[in-house]
């Protein structure tokens, strides 16, 4: 099977190392150091265990290099899906499958409305990985990957999930796409802002009494907002398995803590926004979320403009503050 993975970052490079074990891959992006770094030394991967083990892919910035792929495997971020939507519409193989396993909401649809929905499928997946430098990535939490069969999909999903499981990949193929998209969601609204403003790997939200109690709200605010919506999640308690999910990836510093850290544009609004955006139309309070929204937002000198704003609850924006700055004044661990 050729495999064109959408995406040079740790996620790309992790899924691609893993698959180029039992497929033909290929890595597409347009980060020029990590490329080059890919091409000229290959990639450098820590292990969970300590290891170092290094392994070469190819790597392009020519997407028409990448073509025909049976699998086109997206990993970027959400603001770069139309981009990637038409990718993917230009090296999908007859016959082929298109697989999201990014984070946020509507990044399926926009895939399906390039390559159709028949062609077409999303994904989550617990693993996670940290960029250390071009051409190095860490390894640091492992989980299964779970795929989300429609009729037209399932047999080619579940010729992916065994070419998963061959590489190593935990895989499961199961029914609702919607519980998973906002599992999903649940975990990371609740971890990624907080560790991302407080500077962070994901192991030190969840073992902090104070931000611990924000990351549980927030998981259970999405989980309020789902359950509005008609969708059961796939755990009895959201807050619960987000803490879950920062202890089996204690060590990874999140996405949105990398992208601050070099200056881009995060998920926010995919995430935080995009609860935000539902739960007032569902009429379900987020004020949790709507303050890591606004503050990220401000991090990344994006003020929410005014008619976005709302009244909070009992001052969850000035917690979050004071949770800043006694973090600040206490140093590091």
């Amino acid at each position: 099977m050729r495999v064109a993975v959408l995406g040079v970052g740790a996620m790309g490079c992790l899924f691609g190392c893993r698959l180029s074990k039992v497929a033909e891959v290929i890595l597409v992006g347009s980060w020029a150091e990590q490329l080059e770094k890919l091409r000229s030394e290959g990639l450098e991967v820590e292990e969970l265990d300590g290891r170092i083990t290094r392994h070469r892919i190819e790597a392009t910035a020519e997407v028409a290099d990448a073509g025909p792929a049976d699998l086109v495997l997206v990993l970027v971020k959400s603001r770069d899906t139309e981009r990637a939507a038409r990718q993917a519409r230009e090296v999908l193989a007859p016959g082929g499958l298109v697989l999201t396993l990014q984070n946020g909401l509507g990044n399926l649809e926009i895939l399906a409305a390039a390559v159709g929905a028949d062609n077409a499928a999303l994904g989550v997946s617990v693993q996670a990985a940290t960029v250390v430098a071009p051409g190095k990535i860490r390894h640091a939490g492992a989980g299964p990957t779970r795929l989300a069969r429609t009729p037209a999909t399932e047999a080619r999903l579940r010729q992916v999930a065994e070419l998963f499981r061959e590489a190593g990949l935990e895989t499961q193929v199961v029914a609702d796409a919607r519980q998973l998209v906002w599992g999903k969601l649940a975990v990371n609204a609740a971890i990624n802002p907080l560790s991302a403003l407080l500077g962070v790997v994901n192991g030190e939200v969840e073992a902090d009494p104070r931000s611990r109690s924000l990351l549980l709200r927030a998981a259970r605010e999405v989980e309020a907002v789902a359950l509005a919506q008609g969708i059961e999640l796939a755990f009895p308690d959201a807050g619960e398995q987000a803490r879950n999910v920062c202890r089996a990836t204690a060590a990874n510093r999140s996405s949105m803590l990398q992208d601050l850290a070099r200056g881009v544009p995060t998920e926010i609004d995919v995430m935080s926004g995009a609860i935000v955006a539902r739960g007032r139309k569902y009429r379900v309070a987020t004020p949790v979320n709507e303050a890591l929204w606004r503050m990220v937002r401000e991090r990344e000198r994006r003020p929410v403009t005014q008619e976005w704003i709302s009244p909070l609850g009992p001052g969850e924006e000035e917690e979050i503050r004071e949770l800043l700055e006694a973090r600040k004044s206490e140093g590091p661990a």
